[in-house]
């Protein structure tokens, strides 16, 4: 997929091809920062296991496990690297860890992109519309780790019913499914035969314990935007720190991402900077506890996402009174 939309009136082509450059060096960097710190992390948290010290160090594994995944999105557009097969690699590792198997991400990631916010195409929204205790229960962890669980389950034995996976991709996730079930069985034998914890103490109770905190960027992307063909319009950016920024891979300028899927992560302030902000202008923005408030809120006293107009914005704040940038066409439309 070429992923640099033909939206050239927003940015000079000159600048996008120079914010698009892809680099081995600053991939490097920004993929060695993530993993040190993961590293820092869990050796600390092996170290005071069984004592409340321990207690700091498992939610700074847990959550900069979870954020993985903001690497895993980058490897899937093949953006941080400029030698490929490192994407590939990489993501591929990643995927697994993550329980997020690399091929079928980035198959459903790319409808996302190509049709955002079209239900019955985009690869995000195969779901049924939220509910209060369905969407706590997604943000909390718990159905998202089942769906992820049963998916692979699903494919390991041949079932992909998902509408946005081609015919001809079904054999590749059905194989990946099989290679990562082997995967995590070995683990398993290997735990048993040895009698070692390692793997369910800094893996996967970290993992799946602390996943409700990167919930909060997957939750406020697109979610309350209305369902049209405007990526000003269908997708959030993020109001946060430098800290969370750095985790997330600067997903946080997600609707300078959605615009140039194919700029680099370590390029996307720049590019925010030269749609946005120079031109006096703001995509949707909120900040995260804002916009879970405001949802809690939208979805209080039995009402449902089915009780909003698609073509609206049911979640926003006061950001959302200021100048927003001209329509930007999606994918789709491109």
């Amino acid at each position: 997929m070429d992923e640099v939309f033909a939206r050239r009136d927003m940015i000079a082509p000159a600048r996008l091809k120079a914010l698009s450059v892809k680099s081995d060096t600053r991939g490097a960097v920004r993929l060695g920062s993530h993993a040190a710190a993961l590293a820092v992390a869990g050796t600390a948290l092996f170290l005071t296991w069984g004592s409340w010290l321990a207690v700091p160090f498992f939610v700074a594994h847990g959550v900069l496990t979870n954020f993985l995944y903001a690497g895993q999105h980058e490897f899937s557009h093949s953006t941080v690297f400029r030698t490929k097969k490192f994407n590939e690699i990489f993501g591929r590792l990643f995927g697994f860890i993550l329980l997020y198997p690399r091929d079928f991400d980035q198959i459903q990631h790319f409808a996302h992109h190509r049709y955002t916010q079209v239900w019955e195409k985009d690869g995000e929204l195969a779901r049924d519309r939220y509910t209060l205790t369905s969407y706590l229960l997604w943000v909390l962890g718990p159905t998202y780790w089942y769906t992820r669980i049963r998916r692979i389950l699903r494919f390991s034995i041949g079932v992909v019913t998902e509408p946005y996976i081609p015919k001809d991709r079904r054999a590749d996730v059905i194989r990946e499914a099989r290679w990562h079930l082997a995967g995590y069985a070995a683990i398993a034998a290997l735990s048993i035969a040895t009698g070692s914890l390692i793997a369910v103490k800094l893996w996967l109770v970290p993992m799946l314990v602390m996943k409700p905190v990167h919930q909060l960027q997957n939750t406020i992307e697109h979610l309350g935007l209305p369902h049209v063909d405007a990526i000003t319009e269908n997708t959030r950016s993020t109001r946060t720190n430098a800290l969370m920024r750095w985790m997330c891979w600067n997903m946080q300028y997600h609707t300078a991402h959605h615009a140039f899927p194919g700029v680099p992560c370590y390029a996307l302030p720049g590019l925010h900077q030269e749609l946005f902000v120079e031109r006096g202008r703001l995509p949707r923005t909120m900040s995260y506890l804002a916009f879970q408030w405001a949802v809690i809120r939208a979805l209080w006293n039995g009402r449902t996402e089915s009780d909003y107009p698609d073509d609206a914005i049911w979640i926003a704040d006061d950001t959302d009174l200021q100048p927003v940038a001209p329509r930007m066409r999606s994918a789709k439309q491109a």
